[in-house]
C-alpha cells in the first residue's frame, strides 16, 4: 500500500555474534519502545524507552528489539575510554541528550568520520543514578496501536503525553470519524483511548520518578492536572504512593564509578557541520536531514536542505552536507549502483511522523541489529513511493481546514482502495471552490498523478495498480489510458527512453531510481 504514513516497524534482532564486543564497549539506547538484552550466563535486563545500557567489553550476548521499537547501538573502543564503566550499568536517558546521541550515532556510521567516542561518557555522568530493577505490571507500559489514525494519534501521545486533546479532536485532526478512532484503539490495544492514554501517562510519570525526577515535574510531565489526581491514579496503578515510589527507588539505586566528567557534561554540546563523505565508486549514499537545515552538495550541484530531506548521492560522486550548528544528518544506507541506478542527485521530503521509521532504517542498514531478512536496498522503494505522494500534491490541494484534512487523509491512505468516504456537504463544495473539482474527480486525478510518477520510477504497471487502490489491473489501466490518453505500459516505455529532466534547485526533482533487471528492490 502506498501511503505517507510510514510502515509499521518489526521486532528486530542482533543478527550475528558481535565480534568487535570482546575488545570493545557497547552502548545502546532505546529511542522508541523497548529492547532486550540477554548476558552470557543468562541474567536478562529490559531496557525501556528513554533509557540505556552500558556492556563493558567480554562475552558475547543476545540482544533484540519488540515491534515498533528502535534501538540505538553504539560500539565504543576501549582504549578511546580509559574512565568507562567496566560492569553492566542501566541509566536514563533525558530528553535534552536524544538529539545529542543521535548526532554521535551518525558521526560514527560515516566513513570517513572518525567517531567521536570519549564524550560518550556525558551521558552516564548526566543519568544520575544507576537505574535499579523496579517492579511494574506486566503490562506496563500499555500496548500501542500499530495501524491507521490510533497509531497516529499514540503517536504524537508518545512525544507529548501531557497534550489534552479529546478523542473528537484527535479524530478531527486525523481525519477520521470518532467511533473508526475509538474502534481502532479498542481493536489494537484492548484498551479504551481513555484508559491507554491514562496508563501511558502513569508510565511515563514513573520512569521520570525512576530517573529521580521530583513529584510535581513527574505529574506535570505526564499531563495531570493536579498532584492529588496524580498521586491517587498512580496508587491505583502501581500500589504506592508517587512520593513513596521516588524514595524506595533512591534509596535502592546502587552506587556506581562516576566516569570522569568532560567538560560539557552538564548539557549536551550542539552538532556542528560541516559533515563531508566523499561518495566511494559503486555506491549510491541515502543521507536523512534529521534535524536542522542547511546545504548539501552533490557533485556540481549545491541546493539548500532542512528537516525532513532525504538526498540520493550517485555511485562515485563527492557528497558534502554543509550544516550549522544543531543540525544532524544521518546516513540512511548505502545501496549499489548494480543494483539501483541513481541518475543524479534526488530529493524527497519526509514528515516527521516518518523520524522513527527512518531512524530504524538508519540502524537496520548501519548495524547488526535489524529485522530477519531485512536488505538495504528496500529504502529504494520507500523512497520511491514517498516522492510519488510528495509530487501528488502539485494537483491542486484545497486551503479550506476540513478539506486539506481530508485532502492529506486521502494521500495518506490511497492504496486502500475506493471506500466510501463520509465527507459533509461544506468540504465537497470546498473542493469544487477552491481545485475546480468535485471530490471524486480530484481524488481521481491525484491517484493518476501517483500513478505516473510510479511508473517512471520503473515500478511495474501491475504493483502500481495495487499501489494507487485498484483491485484489478484492467481496471487501473482503464482508467490510466482514459485520464493519459495511453496505456500505462506504453507511457512508461516512452518515458523511461527520455532523458532524466533536471528539477529546480539543482537536483533531478523526477530523476527515477530504477533497479536492475535483476534486483529485488
Amino acid at each position: 500500500m502506498l501511503s505517507t504514513d510510514p510502515p509499521p516497524i518489526p521486532a528486530g534482532h542482533k543478527a550475528a555474534r558481535w565480534e568487535a564486543h570482546a575488545r570493545d564497549h557497547l552502548m545502546m539506547w532505546v529511542h522508541t519502545g523497548r529492547a532486550h538484552v540477554r548476558l552470557a550466563d543468562g541474567e536478562r535486563h529490559r531496557v525501556d524507552e528513554g533509557t540505556g545500557i552500558w556492556l563493558p567489553p567480554g562475552p558475547d550476548h543476545e540482544m533484540w528489539t519488540e515491534a515498533g521499537s528502535v534501538a540505538v547501538p553504539v560500539s565504543v573502543p576501549a582504549a578511546a575510554v580509559p574512565d568507562a564503566p567496566d560492569r553492566v550499568v542501566r541509566f536514563a536517558v533525558e530528553d535534552r541528550w536524544r538529539d545529542w546521541l543521535v548526532a554521535r550515532y551518525a558521526q560514527g556510521m560515516r566513513r570517513h568520520d572518525g567517531p567521536r567516542t570519549s564524550d560518550l561518557l556525558a551521558v552516564l555522568t548526566a543519568a544520575g543514578p544507576e537505574l535499579p530493577r523496579t517492579g511494574a505490571p506486566a503490562d506496563d507500559p500499555p500496548a500501542v496501536p500499530r495501524a491507521g489514525a490510533a497509531a497516529a494519534v499514540a503517536r504524537e501521545l508518545r512525544r507529548q503525553p501531557a497534550l489534552d486533546h479529546t478523542l473528537e479532536e484527535w479524530a478531527a485532526a486525523t481525519a477520521c470519524s470518532p467511533s473508526t478512532l475509538r474502534r481502532q484503539f479498542h481493536h489494537g490495544t484492548g484498551l479504551s483511548f481513555a484508559r491507554w492514554r491514562a496508563l501511558w501517562r502513569l508510565s511515563v510519570a514513573r520512569d521520570h520518578l525512576t530517573a529521580g525526577g521530583t513529584v510535581a515535574d513527574a505529574a506535570a510531565r505526564a499531563g495531570f492536572a493536579g498532584r492529588q489526581s496524580f498521586a491517587r491514579a498512580f496508587r491505583e496503578r502501581y500500589g504506592t504512593a508517587p512520593r513513596d515510589y521516588a524514595a524506595r527507588v533512591g534509596a535502592l539505586a546502587p552506587a556506581r564509578p562516576r566516569p570522569r566528567a568532560p567538560a560539557h557534561s552538564s548539557d549536551p554540546p550542539r552538532a556542528t557541520g560541516p559533515v563531508r563523505s566523499q561518495g566511494v565508486a559503486g555506491w549510491n549514499e541515502l543521507t536523512w536531514i534529521y534535524r536542522g537545515e542547511g546545504r548539501s552538495r552533490v557533485g556540481d550541484a549545491s541546493f539548500a536542505t532542512r528537516r525532513g530531506d532525504a538526498v540520493w548521492a550517485p555511485a562515485g560522486t563527492e557528497y558534502e552536507s554543509l550544516l550549522p550548528a544543531g543540525s544532524i544528518a544521518v546516513p540512511l544506507g548505502d545501496v549499489c549502483a548494480d543494483c539501483v541506478h541513481v541518475p543524479e542527485p534526488v530529493k524527497a521530503r519526509f514528515p516527521p511522523s516518518w523520524d522513527t521509521y527512518l531512524l530504524h532504517c538508519s540502524v537496520s542498514g548501519n548495524t547488526l541489529l535489524h529485522p530477519t531478512g531485512y536488505h538495504v536496498r528496500h529504502i529504494v522503494g520507500v523512497f520511491d513511493a514517498q516522492l510519488a505522494v510528495e509530487r501528488a500534491r502539485t494537483v491542486p490541494m484545497p486551503t479550506d481546514v476540513r478539506a486539506r484534512a481530508v485532502a492529506d487523509g486521502f494521500l495518506r491512505r490511497v492504496g486502500a482502495g475506493d471506500a466510501a468516504h463520509d465527507v459533509p456537504p461544506e468540504v465537497h463544495a470546498a473542493f469544487r471552490r477552491e481545485t475546480g473539482m468535485t471530490f471524486a474527480s480530484w481524488r481521481h486525478a491525484a491517484r493518476m498523478r501517483i500513478a505516473r510518477d510510479l511508473l517512471v520510477g520503473g515500478t511495474a504497471p501491475s504493483a502500481v495498480a495495487g499501489q494507487v487502490g485498484y483491485g484489478r489491473v484492467a481496471n487501473f489501466s482503464r482508467a490510466f489510458s482514459r485520464f493519459h490518453g495511453t496505456a500505462p505500459r506504453e507511457w512508461q516505455a516512452h518515458e523511461l527512453e527520455a532523458p532524466a529532466g533536471r528539477g529546480a534547485g539543482g537536483y533531478a526533482a523526477g530523476a527515477p531510481l530504477r533497479a536492475a533487471a535483476n534486483s529485488s528492490a
